[in-house]
């Protein structure tokens, strides 16, 4: 099967549905390369950043209630693309803060992933942040209930083995794969 990404276009009808602080929804028609016009329904959405934070021997996570399925979910440090434009850095500086009161030295960004590309047009950036210091966490406002979980990096397959949440699996994958010894 052969990749033909970058080819589509813009879609040549949209109509928007729903306009909410999260995502956008509307109906769109997309003519392909064979001149044949489907329909979908797509969520725009901005954007987020997800962090790889590795403090001394253990990844930080955080555990947070998730409405939509019903349930405490652990996660990676994670936030949307609050701006337009917003630098994706940026974005995983504040969230790292915000959620888990520290603050990097050391960032490198590792990639990204859309979430759902069948009808999400988020796009996670990918980081890894190392050499953490105690920040004064912002928590002015917001309406998150967020637990900081450390955990040992020695235990890392458990931890791939009972996440739920993609992103946070995508970044686990990424760092078990990093710390494996070469060859």
């Amino acid at each position: 099967m052969s990749d033909r990404s970058g080819g589509l276009g813009p879609p040549v009808r949209s109509e928007p549905v729903y306009r909410g602080m999260i995502v956008d929804l509307r109906v769109s028609d997309y003519r392909r390369p064979d001149g044949s016009v489907v329909r979908r329904e797509v969520m725009d959405h901005p954007g987020a950043a997800v962090v790889v934070a590795v403090e001394d021997d253990h990844v930080l996570l955080v555990r947070q209630p998730r409405e939509a399925v019903e349930e405490f979910t652990l996660e990676l440090p994670a936030g949307k693309l609050d701006v337009p434009g917003e630098d994706p850095l940026g974005c995983a500086r504040r969230e790292l803060a915000e959620e888990t009161g520290r603050a990097a030295a050391t960032w490198r960004a590792a990639g990204g992933f859309y979430t759902a590309p069948a009808m999400l047009t988020e796009f996670i950036h990918l980081f890894m942040a190392s050499d953490l210091t105690p920040v004064e966490a912002r928590a002015e406002g917001e309406d998150e209930m967020i637990e900081v979980v450390r955990w040992p990096l020695g235990d890392l397959g458990r931890l791939i083995d009972e996440v739920r949440d993609a992103k946070t699996l995508i970044g686990l994958l990424r760092l078990e794969r990093e710390m494996r010894p070469p060859g």
